[in-house]
C-alpha cells in the first residue's frame, strides 16, 4: 500500500479534495472583479485597493459562522443556503461602519468530504458574495476523520472591506429627535438556534417535515430561510442621506446590539407594534411561553438592521429601502438619556 493509499485509508482523500477545487473553480471565479489579482490554487489571495476611491483606506474585517442553524441543514440534507448565512453574518457587520466588502474567505471542516454536499455549500457562499458584491478569493476545506458525525461539517467565514477614514460611520451628529428606522429581517437569520431547536424538537417533538399551521407549511424551510444581506442597501443610503449610526441585529437582539452604536448621552425609544413580527417569532414565544424581553434579547424579532437618521429624512429613507426590496419601518426615535437609564427603552 502506498503512502497516498494509507492516507486515504485513514480518511483523507487528497484526490477528492483536488477534484472539489476543480468543480467549484468556475463559480468561485464568477465573484471576482478587476481588483482580484490571483486565481485559485495559490497560497494566498491578492486584492488591490482603489486608492483614488479611498485616499485614506481603512481595512475593516469580520469573522463569523452559521452556528447551530447547520443542524437544520443536516436534518433536511439541504446545504445550498447556509453559505448565504455565512457571508451575511460577516458582511452585515462590516457595513455598519460604512465599509464596502472587498473579499471573503471560507473555512469548511468535515469528517469526510462529500463532493455534492460541499459544492452546495460553496454555491451558497458564492450567491452570498454576489449579493454583497464581494469576491470569494479563497478558503480552506479540511477533512478531519473522526472529528464530526457522518454528514456533518462546520463553517467559518472571514470578510474584509474598506472605507475611507473620512467616511467612517460612528454615531457623529446623532441627537435627540433623530429617527430610528428598522429594516425587516427574513426570519431568524442565524441566531438563537440552540433555543429554537430545544423548543421545536425537544419540547414540542416536531421534525423539519412537521406541518405547522401558524407558519403556513413545514417547519424546516422556515428555519432554514437564509439571512438577509444589507450591504448594498446601506451603502446606497449613504450616498444621499445622513446615516448617524447603523446596527446589525444579531445574537442579543435589539436589546444588546442597538446600544453598541449609541453615545452614552442618548437612548433609543423603540415603539412596540411599529413593525410586523414574522410568524416564526410568535410561534416560538407562544410555544415556550417566553417573556417578551427574553425574545428581544435572543432574537432579531423581525428587524435585521436598524439605522438612525435625521427625523426629516426618515420617510425618504424608508421609501428608498422599500424600492430596493427591503421593507422598512419607523420604529422609534432618539431621546436624552439620564443616568442609570437603559440604552434602549421599549414603549
Amino acid at each position: 500500500m502506498t503512502g497516498k493509499d494509507q492516507y486515504r485509508e485513514a480518511g483523507v482523500d487528497i484526490e477528492k479534495g483536488n477534484q472539489f477545487v476543480k468543480n467549484i473553480s468556475q463559480m468561485v471565479r464568477s465573484t471576482h472583479n478587476s481588483s482580484v489579482l490571483t486565481d485559485l490554487g495559490g497560497f494566498s489571495g491578492l486584492v488591490a485597493l482603489n486608492t483614488e476611491r479611498y485616499p485614506q483606506p481603512v481595512l475593516v474585517s469580520s469573522t463569523d459562522g452559521v452556528g447551530t442553524k447547520l443542524k437544520i441543514a443536516f436534518l433536511m440534507d439541504k446545504h445550498d443556503t447556509v453559505g448565504i448565512d455565512l457571508v451575511a453574518m460577516c458582511v452585515n457587520d462590516i457595513v455598519v461602519c460604512g465599509a464596502r466588502p472587498l473579499f471573503m474567505l471560507d473555512y469548511i471542516s468535515t469528517g469526510e468530504l462529500r463532493l455534492g454536499q460541499a459544492e452546495q455549500i460553496v454555491a451558497g457562499i458564492v450567491e452570498g458574495c454576489r449579493q454583497a458584491k464581494c469576491a470569494l478569493i479563497g478558503g480552506e476545506t479540511a477533512e478531519m476523520p473522526g472529528f464530526y458525525p457522518p454528514g456533518e461539517y462546520d463553517l467559518a467565514g472571514f470578510a474584509v472591506g474598506v472605507v475611507d477614514r473620512n467616511e467612517i460611520m460612528g454615531g457623529s451628529g446623532m441627537h435627540a429627535g433623530c429617527a430610528v428606522v428598522g429594516l425587516a429581517s427574513s426570519g431568524l437569520h442565524s441566531n438563537g438556534y440552540s433555543l429554537v431547536r430545544r423548543i421545536c424538537f425537544d419540547q414540542l417533538g416536531l421534525t423539519v417535515d412537521s406541518q405547522v399551521d401558524d407558519l403556513g407549511g413545514p417547519l424546516g424551510p422556515v428555519l432554514l430561510t437564509p439571512t438577509k444581506i444589507y450591504t448594498e442597501a446601506i451603502l446606497n443610503l449613504r450616498r444621499n442621506f445622513s446615516l448617524h449610526a447603523v446596527a446589525h441585529i444579531t445574537g442579543g437582539g435589539i436589546v444588546e446590539n442597538l446600544p453598541r452604536v449609541l453615545p452614552a448621552s442618548l437612548k433609543a425609544v423603540v415603539r412596540r407594534g411599529s413593525w410586523p413580527v414574522p410568524p416564526i417569532f410568535h410561534f416560538l414565544r407562544q410555544a415556550a411561553k417566553l417573556d417578551e424581553m427574553e425574545m428581544l434579547r435572543t432574537f432579531n424579532s423581525g428587524l435585521g438592521m436598524m439605522v438612525v437618521v435625521p427625523a426629516g429624512q426618515a420617510s425618504e429613507v424608508i421609501q428608498r429601502l422599500e424600492a430596493m426590496g427591503h421593507p422598512s419601518y419607523l420604529v422609534g426615535e432618539m431621546a436624552k438619556r439620564k443616568d442609570n437609564q437603559p440604552a434602549v427603552e421599549f414603549i
